[in-house]
């Protein structure tokens, strides 16, 4: 089986989703049904309603516009600065152990533990959890950038590009860069999939998307209390979750 393939084809039809919620969503995300709270899955609710009678499909659905905004803008800011910090170490041996230095430090410290010291600061909410994640996940890329750019540094063609007096910065952007893109695709891949694990764990804990904004991890910690009366409140979303979480690594799949 072709996983590479599987995975681009999942990570589609999840954007896609996301993109048609207000159309795919037969409810408002947060109409409230009193009259039908902890539904079981039917024709008039397919995965049920929640302990307030909100559609749980609608929700799901909603959710995966977070969890993909979640993932963009944190993996956006993750590889730009990794890519950024990566490239500096490579092209100046003035400033590659310091960097390097840094990000090893940066790297002694569990992330999870960084981003609940940060958001046990700040006031929790999507964007904070966005750029918190994009900003403690830029180690690897950094590393992996740096490794990349050294290697691609003693090919022939950028011998010869050196000789015909190219200049670092067009050494960077015209050879190095777009020869070194494939593995740094990948990276943001695996770390799209981590970033959206990360946030739904955060809205679990109630440190992320706070309510009523529909999020995976937060439908998770709303439903566990009732889990064994409503089964639908948790499987749905942990579904979501791990699909989601498999097809972005899939995708980095080679």
């Amino acid at each position: 089986m072709n996983w590479h393939r599987l995975g681009l084809t999942l990570c589609i039809a999840i954007v896609a989703v996301g993109v048609l919620a207000p159309w795919l969503a037969p409810y408002p995300p947060n109409a409230l049904h009193l009259n039908d709270v902890l539904a079981a899955p039917s024709s008039a609710y397919w995965l049920g309603t929640d302990a307030l009678g909100r559609d749980v499909f609608s929700r799901l659905v909603y959710g995966t516009r977070v969890s993909l905004a979640v993932g963009l803008v944190a993996v956006s800011i993750a590889v730009g600065l990794g890519t950024l910090v990566g490239a500096l170490a490579a092209l100046s041996p003035k400033l590659d152990a310091p960097l390097m230095r840094f990000t090893d430090i940066m790297l002694c410290f569990p992330a999870i533990f960084l981003i609940l010291a940060v958001i046990a600061i700040l006031q929790p909410s999507l964007m904070n959890v966005m750029i918190v994640i994009g900003l403690t996940g830029w180690m690897g890329t950094a590393r992996l950038v740096r490794a990349e750019l050294l290697s691609l540094r003693s090919r022939p063609f950028i011998h010869a590009a050196t000789m015909a007096g190219v200049s670092k910065r067009g050494l960077l952007i015209r050879h190095l860069l777009p020869n070194a893109l494939p593995p740094i695709l990948t990276s943001a891949s695996l770390g799209l999939a981590a970033a959206i694990l990360t946030e739904a764990g955060l809205s679990y804990l109630g440190l992320g998307v706070q309510p009523p904004t529909a999020s995976w991890g937060a439908m998770l910690s709303e439903g566990k209390s009732v889990m064994e009366a409503a089964w639908w409140l948790i499987t749905f979303p942990g579904l979501a979750i791990v699909t989601t979480v498999l097809a972005f690594t899939f995708t980095a799949e080679r």
